[in-house]
């Protein structure tokens, strides 16, 4: 799978300063067990180069980028430091040229339609947008996607916890960058646990995750009418759909009228991007029933179930 790829089912991507290098791995530590496996170190201190190596080195496994790239130069010691990806803060021709020559993965800053066409001129289909809110945010982003619909965008600087999940809303935006997870006052002081809460608590903001309903197994399509009785007296809640396999009580409990999946039937967990959810649950360890996949027309993935149950539930992603 391609780095930029990636990049799109992380979702978000901490966008770092170090002043000490050696900060650099037990940062990219915190950020990795709040669920963030990624991290953009900026060439915006002196410590960028020997912090990419160290990290590089130390946890080959993040998705490592530099950023705020200038120049060939700086490219070309950022990747040989270990940096998977290159961005930089403006469109560079010759910047990028050489980036697309060498095979590094760049995302290099647009903010105008000028700055499209000339990343499409390229061949680039992802880029960064930045400074993202300055310039008028998912407003205008959603502007210049309508006449250039090949282009992804990376939108970087102003995203926070208030408006990350408005702009991953956007089929367009394939990750956005940002730094709230990675204060720099938390940097300094060495708070590697505040960071990994801030982190894990953006994860959680970014997936999105509900309960959309709970399935019940039944024996048989009368027992299942009988106990569906029982919970809409219970409840106040009328039969709202009843098909071949199963009936709902209401919205969110569906009555099988079989043993269907799971020992004692299933949980439907919503989320807003079911690909992205499931890479990241991979992250922690869970493995998924690939043959339960189901997708939109346009490719992505709208249903998937875990191939283990628990506690005797079976679970399926959902896209809502």
């Amino acid at each position: 799978m391609d780095m930029l790829k990636q990049l799109s089912l992380a979702g978000l991507v901490p966008v770092i300063k170090v002043k000490h290098a050696e900060d650099a791995v037990p940062l990219c530590a915190a950020l990795k067990k709040g669920g963030l496996p990624v991290a953009e170190i900026t060439f915006r201190t002196d410590a960028a180069e020997e912090a990419i190596r160290l990290v590089h080195e130390a946890m080959p496994d993040i998705l490592l980028g530099a950023g705020t790239v200038l120049t060939c130069e700086q490219a070309d010691r950022a990747w040989a430091a270990g940096a998977g990806y290159i961005v930089s803060p403006g469109l560079n021709p010759e910047v990028v040229k050489h980036c697309l020559e060498k095979g590094y993965p760049v995302l290099p800053g647009t903010g105008n339609p000028s700055d499209i066409e000339a990343a499409l001129s390229l061949g680039l289909k992802t880029v960064k947008f930045f400074p993202a809110e300055a310039l008028g945010g998912l407003k205008l982003i959603k502007a210049m996607a309508a006449p250039y619909g090949d282009i992804k965008f990376v939108p970087t600087g102003g995203i926070n916890e208030k408006n990350l999940g408005e702009y991953l809303a956007f089929p367009k935006i394939a990750a956005c960058g940002g730094s709230w997870m990675v204060p720099d006052d938390a940097v300094e002081n060495k708070d590697w646990d505040r960071i990994e809460a801030l982190a894990r608590e953006a994860v959680r903001i970014m997936l999105g995750f509900s309960i959309v309903h709970i399935g019940i197994n039944n024996e048989n399509e009368e027992v299942t009418y009988k106990e569906a009785e029982k919970l809409c007296a219970l409840l106040g809640l009328p039969i709202a759909k009843d098909s071949k396999k199963s009936l709902f009580v209401g919205s969110q409990i569906e009555m099988m009228k079989t043993n269907f999946r799971g020992t004692h039937g299933h949980i439907g967990i919503g989320t807003k991007d079911v690909d992205r959810a499931k890479w990241h649950l991979e992250q922690r360890g869970f493995v998924f029933d690939e043959d339960t996949a189901t997708f939109t027309p346009d490719g992505r993935m709208k249903f998937i179930y875990l191939r283990d149950e628990i506690a005797g539930f079976g679970i399926h992603l959902v896209m809502a």
